[in-house]
């Protein structure tokens, strides 16, 4: 029997309401916010996410499904969803327009890794990218948003926020950092020994606990910013007491692509185990320049729909719908009109085949139907229909060209 990819999985009841739920919801408050959708590419580039993630990410380096397909082309399914919204915004001439460009999306990402819980080889990501707004305000919008999704998906979490600097306080640091990370190399893993040298700020990621602990006396990047990124991460903190939301300063709060600079930030929840990230994101400046658009300010974020499923809280919905069904043969083409009509108003679950009526009542409230009619032969020769509404129990005959 053939069965799904390892990593891969199929979305089905009870599962698929839930997911759903999640996209409607995250979708609705970020046309609030002024967000427009965009869909971009499965399919994309390699040479796209290697100039934007970077070649020391262990994306690009280790995890990409990456091929070349039947012209000839470097190809690749998209590990992560904003390289390709940056490269829609520069395609379609954006960059040059000027003004601000807001968008979201939802959609499947691909990452050859070890499946674990929360993260498959295909997952699916809501996110949010916002180009030409310079403003800190913009980043604290963007906070406000996700806290938003949340609250409307019934989730707890905990905010972290960094900054990560600039090209002017970040080449200084750098320096600091290396020149630490060096006199405690031989400790490090090998995948940070890796790093020292191709992107050491990944270092101060690592989830190895001996690095972690190495680490501890690391130069930090707040403590780094030229003046500039301090007011800025200043008045982004002082939004945030302003309103009332609660945050976290982690210095070590790198997160995982190479093109973030200043506002880093994530979303994170005890309630998953130890991969507690639930959404991240943070302020991208030059991602545009590196993909060869004109220089455009952007911040942006994606929450993992798979690492929040078990976490929703999913709204009471009641009985809803009609369920039609036959005793008569002869019925069913009169419930087939019947159906094609209400279907313009409501949902309709229709039974072709010949079944007692308590067969009927029985698949109705499986379905979770409010009312369930049905047609037999004694109905169907006086030209009526016979209904129960299955939350109040009450039951009636009524005639079909009058049947609402």
């Amino acid at each position: 029997m053939i069965q799904a990819l390892r990593g891969m999985k199929d979305i089905m009841s009870p599962d698929n309401a839930r997911f759903t739920h999640i996209i409607e919801t995250a979708s609705r408050i970020a046309a609030r916010y002024g967000y427009e959708y965009i869909e971009t590419p499965l399919l994309e580039e390699t040479a796209l996410f290697k100039r934007s993630v970077g070649e020391s990410s262990d994306i690009v380096g280790k995890e990409m499904y990456q091929f070349i397909d039947k012209g000839g082309h470097d190809v690749c399914l998209r590990p992560e969803g904003t390289a390709g919204v940056v490269r829609a915004f520069i395609q379609n001439k954006l960059d040059k327009k000027g003004g601000t460009h807001r968008f979201f999306y939802h959609g499947p990402m691909f990452r050859y890794e070890r499946p674990q819980k929360g993260r498959l080889r295909e997952f699916h990501q809501f996110g949010c990218e916002s180009f030409g707004e310079v403003s800190v305000y913009e980043d604290f919008t963007m906070i406000m948003m996700i806290k938003d999704i949340f609250d409307a998906l019934g989730i707890g979490y905990t905010i972290k926020i960094n900054s990560l600097g600039c090209p002017e306080c970040m080449p200084g640091y750098r320096e600091r950092l290396v020149a630490h990370l060096h006199d405690i190399e031989d400790g490090l893993c090998e995948d940070c020994q890796r790093r020292i040298a191709t992107n050491p700020i990944r270092v101060l990621d690592c989830k190895v606990e001996s690095c972690r602990t190495l680490l501890q006396s690391a130069p930090l990047i707040v403590e780094n910013l030229c003046e500039t990124c301090d007011s800025e991460f200043n008045r982004l903190t002082a939004l945030l007491k302003s309103h009332n939301l609660p945050y976290e300063l982690d210095p070590k709060l790198v997160r995982g692509l190479d093109y973030y600079t200043r506002t880093a930030f994530e979303f994170v929840s005890s309630e998953i185990g130890a991969q507690s990230a639930i959404a991240g994101g943070g302020r991208y400046n030059r991602l545009v320049e590196f993909l060869d658009g004109k220089p455009t300010p952007a911040v942006g974020f994606a929450l993992g729909i798979e690492r929040i499923m078990e976490l929703v809280k999913m709204p009471e919905i009641g009985r809803e719908g009609l369920y039609l069904g036959v005793m008569e043969p002869k019925a069913v083409e009169t419930i087939l009109q019947i159906a094609h009509k209400k279907r313009q108003s409501e949902t309709v679950f229709t039974e072709y085949h010949k079944r007692s009526l308590k067969a009927h009542l029985k698949a109705a409230d499986r379905l979770g139907a409010k009312r369930c009619a049905v047609i037999g032969e004694d109905e169907l020769a006086a030209g009526e229909i016979w209904v129960k509404d299955l939350e109040t129990k009450e039951e009636s005959r009524v005639a079909i060209e009058t049947f609402e």
